[in-house]
Order: structure tokens, then sequence, then C-alpha cells
């Protein structure tokens, strides 16, 4: 774990304290996202570039915030057909340079749903799960994802980003889990059983919960 109190007091020192806060503020699911909040914390904590400064890999390595759109009533989840990767993967986009990682979840939120973003109940403002992803395919660069829940009612949800998505679909926890990775976020199943287990103890999920 690093300390936010190593950071230079300087406007990106503080910038950089506030994400290693939430950063150590994300409980580890697995070994694998313990790794991952390690190397994220040494990343913020070395000086290097955070945000994304040119289309698609300038700084090779940079912030990203998803959210994960939860019917909460239904038992549901949004999964977005993304043009570009060619995968299933849940909403969000590249922080913009100085901006809050919850702020750039309600300005996506906007611009790819049109609607607001409502903090779920699960874990409010803050992000449940961290990845650390290689992309493939031209311009292949390092994301560092913020994995955000917010909650909406399928029904309010009419239109999408025609641009950015192909489709969408809401599919359950388990439906999530019965698809093949090789069409999700390498990561979106064990997001989706964290979530399963977080919301479960919480009572804000009508699922079962399921093993690691």
């Amino acid at each position: 774990m690093v300390s936010s109190r190593s950071l230079p007091a300087s406007s990106d020192g503080r910038l950089r304290a506030q994400l290693v806060d939430l950063v150590d503020g994300i409980d580890p699911w697995d070994d694998l996202e313990r790794d991952h909040l390690r190397l994220a914390g040494e990343w913020l904590a070395g000086g290097a570039p955070v945000y994304r400064t040119r289309k698609p890999d300038v700084p090779d390595t940079h912030l990203v915030s998803y959210f994960v759109v939860l019917d909460a009533e239904c038992g549901e989840l949004l999964l977005v057909a993304h043009r570009k990767a060619g995968l299933w993967l849940p909403p969000g986009g590249h922080v913009e340079p100085g901006e809050d990682p919850w702020a750039a979840v309600e300005r996506e939120c906007r611009e790819e749903l049109g609607i607001p973003a409502l903090a779920s109940d699960i874990t409010g403002e803050h992000p449940l799960f961290l990845t650390v992803t290689r992309t493939r395919g031209q311009g292949e660069h390092t994301d560092v994802s913020l994995w955000y829940v917010i909650t909406a009612d399928a029904r309010t949800l009419t239109s999408y980003d025609e641009e950015e998505f192909t489709a969408i679909r809401w599919l359950t926890p388990e439906q999530v889990l019965a698809e093949s990775l090789d069409s999700l976020d390498p990561h979106m199943h064990r997001f989706t059983r964290k979530l399963m287990q977080t919301a479960g103890a919480t009572g804000s999920l009508p699922r079962g919960r399921t093993s690691r």
C-alpha cells in the first residue's frame, strides 16, 4: 500500500493523493486484484502521467472509469456491445485530465446512455473493483480501470450512443457468468462474482452468492 502522505503537495500531487486514497479504499476480491491494486498504487506514486492526452495510447498507461448499471429490482446488469473493442463491456470511458473518476462516470453516463448516474447503495460514489488490463489490437495500451456500480430502472433506458455501441443487453449475474470470456472484458466474471457477494451481504441484489 502506498501512503498518500508520501506524494508531493503540488496540484498534481493532491490529485494523485486522492486517487491513491480511492485505490486504497478498495477491498481486494482475490490475489489478482490485490496485485492490480499494488501495481496501480505504485504507478500513481511513481509520477507517471495518469490521464490520456491523445487517442488511443498516449500515455501508454492511463485511467479509465467503468460503470456497471444495475437494475436492483430485477437483479440485472447492463452490458454494451462496444464497436471498437468487439466485446460486451460495461459502459465507461477515459478519465479526462484533472477529472475526478466519479465525475467521469457522471459525464460518460449522460453521453453514452442519456441518464443520470445514480450511485448504488452497494458502494456509493466509490469503486468496487480495480483492474489493470493490456488492450488488444491497433493502438494497444494499458487501462487502469476503476469499476463503479450505479443503479437504474431498465425501463427508463430507451436510447444509447450508437456511435460507440451496436447493441445493449440486460443480463442477470448468472447469465453474465454463463457467457464466454472471449466475448467479454477479461475480468467481467471476477467483477460479477465480487458484486454478487458484496450485494448479497447488503441485500442490494435479489440473487444468491457465488463462490470464487
